[in-house]
């Protein structure tokens, strides 16, 4: 979902098998502290606000929604503070904010299907991820249709694709399945159906990962062309005057953005 300013099934967990008591109070907390911390000590150096002003990730993340993003997590973990800050390796099933790679300017947001060394295909719009097709909750189908491209990735492209999605289909296909390169991941949003991703323009940068989202800390229904305008024009002021109670989504205020693990 693209975002210039810019919840998920809980995890279900391995093999059927139960955390143990003391881990699920602990992991809220622990959420919930990170959260916290962020929200009264954050900067553009700790946090970062954006707004989703498109559909590419409904149902996770609807337009209108303002969210914070921790800009520490993916950071590179130093000497010190790597024993003291919650760094992590970026993995299959984040949602990450990252700077758009044919236009750094522009910020998306969209799911990490793949990471360095995943072989990666969709067959009707299923994703095989690794020979295995991956069971995801989190994403939506809203066109009954099949696109030969779209939902039959990597397939004979029949509509525009932009030079570094050109090159992944001429150098990263290998045995009808796209192979992500190391130092990059292969990302896609949760409205498969309507979303401009890395189908279309190639893979993720490590570099140009941002950060991630960690929270909604406010909701309200916008059209996109007002919120993808960076200056905030007079119509969207009139529209929070006259409308803030009725179109604030309250339900999705401080609502918590949970990854969703793939293996």
């Amino acid at each position: 979902m693209e975002s210039q300013n810019s919840s998920v099934a809980d995890p279900a967990t391995e093999h059927g098998k139960k955390p143990h008591r003391a881990e699920a109070p602990r992991g809220v907390i622990a959420e919930w502290t990170v959260t916290i911390v962020l929200l009264l000590f954050g900067t553009t150096t700790l946090v970062q606000a954006f707004v989703i002003p498109t559909g590419s990730m409904e149902d996770t993340l609807l337009i209108g929604d303002h969210l914070l993003v921790d800009k520490l997590a993916y950071a590179p973990a130093g000497a010190v503070s790597g024993h003291l800050l919650p760094y992590q390796d970026v993995k299959r099933g984040d949602i990450i904010v990252f700077r758009y790679p044919i236009d750094i300017r522009q910020t998306f947001v969209k799911r990490v299907i793949g990471v360095p060394g995943d072989h990666i295909r969709l067959e009707n719009k299923r994703v095989i991820l690794n020979g295995n097709a991956l069971n995801e909750p989190y994403k939506y189908h809203k066109t009954d249709y099949i696109d030969s491209y779209r939902d039959n990735f990597p397939g004979m492209p029949n509509a525009y694709l932009y030079p570094p999605a050109q090159v992944m289909l001429e150098k990263n296909v290998e045995h009808g399945d796209v192979v992500v390169p190391a130092g990059h991941y292969f990302a896609m949003g949760d409205n498969r159906d309507s979303s401009l991703d890395s189908r279309y323009w190639g893979f993720v940068p490590r570099e140009n990962i941002i950060g991630k989202p960690v929270i909604i800390y406010w909701s309200y229904d916008a059209p996109t062309e007002r919120l993808s305008n960076p200056a905030i024009g007079f119509d969207h002021i009139m529209d929070l005057a006259t409308h803030f109670f009725t179109k604030t989504r309250w339900s999705r205020t401080l609502q918590l953005i949970h990854p969703y693990p793939i293996k």
